[in-house]
C-alpha cells in the first residue's frame, strides 16, 4: 500500500496541550511538569504546548509561565518542540509574553484571538501581525471562536499567511469547509485542536494535532497518525473511533477539559495537582468514569489489529 507520509510540519506532528501541574498547595510544580513532559515525549509526543488554556494560562502569572518553559526543556531536551501560549486580550501584553517565551527557550508561540472584546477582522489581523513582528519565533494562530467570541475568518487567515513567521494554526473553529479553503490556498500547517477532528483534518492535509487527549493517552493519539501515515486508513479510523468515548468525556462534557484531564491524571498517579479557581475539581463519580473509559481504551487499543 502506498505511504501517505507528509513533509515535516513546523512544530512536530503529535503535540500535547499539556496541563500545568500544581502542588497540593496550589503552587507551580516544576518537578511534576518535567516528569509529565518526559512521559509524554517518551510515549509519542514530538511537541508540547505549554501555558495554553488547558495549562490554565488565565490563572498563572507571567513569572510562572516563564519558569515553566526551561523546566520542561530540561526534561525533554531537543526531543520535542516547545510552543508557548502567549495569548491574552491585550495586544501589548501578548507581544511582551512572546518576547519572554523566546528568552525562556520556546521554539514557537501560540496566539489566541483576543477574547471578550470581539474585535473586527481588521483588528484581529493587526493583533496577530503585531505579535508576529514582536518576536523572532514562529507563530501558531489559535482559532477558537466558541471561547473567544471572535472567529479568524478564512479570508483573514489567508491574508495572515503572507507573514513569514505566521506558519501554523490550531483549529477549533468547527468550520471544516473554511479550514479546507485555507489549506487549499496557503502553506499554513493546520493542527487539530479538537481531538474528534484529529483524523479528519489530517486526512485532508492537516499537519497533526494539539491534543488534550494526549495528556492521558499520548501513544494512542500518535498511533492514529502513524496508521494513516503508513497507509492503513482502516486502522487509523478504528483507533479514532475507539478514542471517541474518552474524548467526549474529557472535552465534550459540561466540565472544562482542564478539570477532567487533571482528574484523570491524578487517578493514574501522574503529576497534575488541583485546578485553580474559578475552576473546581471534578467529583469522584466523574473521575471514576474517566478512569474506566481510559482503561477501556487501553484494552481495546491493545487488541485493535
Amino acid at each position: 500500500m502506498t505511504s501517505t507520509r507528509k513533509p515535516a510540519p513546523p512544530f512536530g506532528r503529535t503535540l500535547c496541550a499539556m496541563i500545568t501541574p500544581f502542588t497540593e498547595g496550589g503552587a507551580l510544580d516544576l518537578d511534576g511538569a518535567g516528569r509529565l513532559a518526559a512521559r509524554l515525549v517518551r510515549e509519542g509526543c514530538d511537541g508540547l504546548v505549554l501555558n495554553g488554556t488547558t495549562g490554565e494560562s488565565p490563572t498563572t502569572t507571567d513569572t510562572e509561565k516563564a519558569e515553566l518553559i526551561p523546566a520542561v526543556r530540561d526534561a525533554v531536551g531537543d526531543r520535542a518542540t516547545l510552543v508557548a501560549g502567549v495569548g491574552t486580550s491585550d495586544t501589548r501584553h501578548t507581544a511582551e509574553l512572546a518576547l519572554a517565551a523566546r528568552q525562556a527557550g520556546a521554539d514557537g508561540v501560540l496566539v489566541v484571538t483576543p477574547y471578550y472584546s470581539r474585535p473586527q477582522q481588521e483588528a484581529v489581523a493587526a493583533h496577530f501581525l503585531r505579535v508576529a513582528d514582536a518576536s523572532e519565533l514562529p507563530v501558531m494562530l489559535y482559532d477558537i471562536p466558541g471561547r473567544t467570541g471572535t472567529r479568524i475568518e478564512p479570508d483573514t487567515m489567508i491574508r495572515l499567511a503572507d507573514h513569514p513567521r505566521i506558519v501554523a494554526v490550531k483549529d477549533c473553529s468547527y468550520d471544516f469547509l473554511g479550514v479546507q479553503k485555507v489549506l487549499a490556498q496557503t502553506e499554513l500547517a493546520y493542527y487539530a485542536g479538537c481531538d474528534e477532528h484529529l483524523l479528519a483534518l489530517y486526512a485532508v492535509g492537516g499537519a497533526g494535532c494539539v491534543s488534550t487527549l494526549g495528556n492521558v493517552a499520548p501513544a494512542h493519539v500518535a498511533a492514529v497518525l502513524d496508521a494513516f501515515d503508513a497507509g492503513d486508513t482502516g486502522r487509523a479510523g478504528r483507533l479514532q473511533l475507539e478514542a471517541t468515548p474518552l474524548i467526549e468525556a474529557l472535552t465534550g462534557a459540561d466540565l472544562p477539559g482542564t478539570v477532567t484531564t487533571k482528574a484523570l491524571l491524578s487517578r493514574l498517579g501522574l503529576p497534575a495537582g488541583p485546578v485553580r479557581a474559578p475552576l473546581l475539581a471534578a467529583d469522584r463519580e466523574t473521575s471514576d468514569a474517566l478512569l474506566a473509559l481510559h482503561a477501556r481504551l487501553s484494552t481495546r487499543a491493545a487488541l485493535t489489529p
